[in-house]
């Protein structure tokens, strides 16, 4: 590979999008690697786990010979970044090393070869395809990645659950102790299909999404998924297991509700939570007639108490949480208002949107 004097970015973005996946220990030194692939009038910078894949295309001018070449992902990375912004790099693979160049500055990086990069292998049985907006994707993964379970034995919750039904996209989490689920519309009329995507794919899609109205196109293949959009291209396996049925874990009928400032509420949140137990994050809410009080307490007997006024008139309600369940959907969302449905100290706490069905956020009670 024979690349001069390309701008840093026209390396180092490519590089950025799918270096993420590259774990720092590998059973197999090669996954520490970055394959670069050099035809006539593009450059291909790709990035697997053996899970997942992500490639991203740049397009170059001036020809030159088709390469391919490996080199260590974070190294190159580190490099790339380090220099100038104004810089203008080549780079010059011969005898098991790449040469960088930029201004006065070399380095000589050791390569292994591209023969031996283990590339996903891609399904072609494509099952179902859509389109969305990157900007709505992204906003729907934000409202629920956060109730993703981690490292759980069961490891369907490990991930993220992904329902096309008719013209809507809905995307579910839970860890056992809350569930979060958003909807977004999609256009056309689709038959119903489930799949679930695992955690860091979910993860790694999230941070490349762009605040744009530009498409991500998404195809459901036989065992796995994939996501293009801009100059990225994702691809992941996915998980093989039966996702609990989230429609159940949603209550329905819970009469005491309470729209609450967001931002206020957050607020009241975060200052309580100084004085939580470190190890069991308990709260406790306690909704009467036009207050709710919120109120934690800590092994040294130590206590945070605060009360907001609510437009509320029903039955007292007197529940425990964790706030850190709490604290992650009000910081969360964007919307100025969040509505609390309660039924008693036994039964899940529902957080939706005035106004609104496309997002709902499940907790489990706790006992303080």
């Amino acid at each position: 590979m024979n690349l001069k004097n390309l701008p840093r970015d026209a390396i180092l973005k490519p590089l950025q999008a799918v270096a993420g996946i590259v774990e720092r220990r590998q059973t197999l030194p090669i996954l520490a690697n970055v394959l670069f692939e050099h035809s006539k009038d593009s450059l291909l910078t790709l990035a697997t786990d053996l899970e997942l894949q992500i490639s991203a295309r740049t397009a170059l001018e001036g020809g030159g010979e088709p390469q391919s070449i490996t080199v260590a992902a974070r190294k190159l990375l580190d490099i790339l970044r380090a220099l100038p912004e104004s810089s203008t790099v080549s780079l010059e693979a011969k005898d098991g090393k790449l040469a960088v160049r930029a201004g006065k500055s070399r380095f000589s990086l050791q390569t292994l070869p591209a023969a031996d990069y283990p590339r996903l292998h891609m399904n072609a049985e494509q099952l179902q395809r859509f389109s969305v907006s990157q900007r709505q994707l992204k906003a729907t993964l934000r409202l629920v990645e956060f109730a993703m379970a981690q490292q759980d034995i069961r490891f369907y919750l490990n991930g993220m659950l992904l329902v096309l039904d008719g013209s809507t996209l809905s995307c579910v989490a839970t860890d056992g102790h809350r569930l979060s689920y958003a909807s977004l519309p999609v256009e056309g009329l689709f038959a119903r299909q489930e799949i679930i995507v695992p955690r860091k794919t979910v993860l790694e899609l999230s941070k490349l999404l762009a605040d744009s109205d530009d498409p991500v196109d998404i195809a459901i293949l036989a065992n796995q998924v994939r996501f293009a959009f801009g100059t990225v291209e994702l691809t992941s396996k996915v998980i093989d297991g039966k996702f609990p049925d989230y429609n159940r874990v949603i209550p329905t009928a819970h009469q005491k509700q309470v729209t609450l400032d967001r931002v206020s509420f957050l607020g009241t949140l975060q200052r309580a939570a100084i004085l939580s137990n470190e190890r069991f994050r308990g709260v406790r809410l306690s909704l009467a007639p036009g207050l709710l009080k919120v109120v934690c307490t800590n092994n040294e007997q130590e206590e945070a108490e605060e009360e907001i006024e609510v437009t509320y008139d029903g039955a007292p309600v007197d529940i425990g949480f964790n706030i850190n369940y709490l604290l992650d959907v009000a910081s969360t969302l964007s919307a100025s208002e969040m509505t609390l449905s309660l039924q008693d100290a036994s039964a899940s706490a529902l957080f939706t949107l005035p106004g609104r069905s496309d997002f709902k956020y499940v907790v489990m009670p706790m006992r303080i």
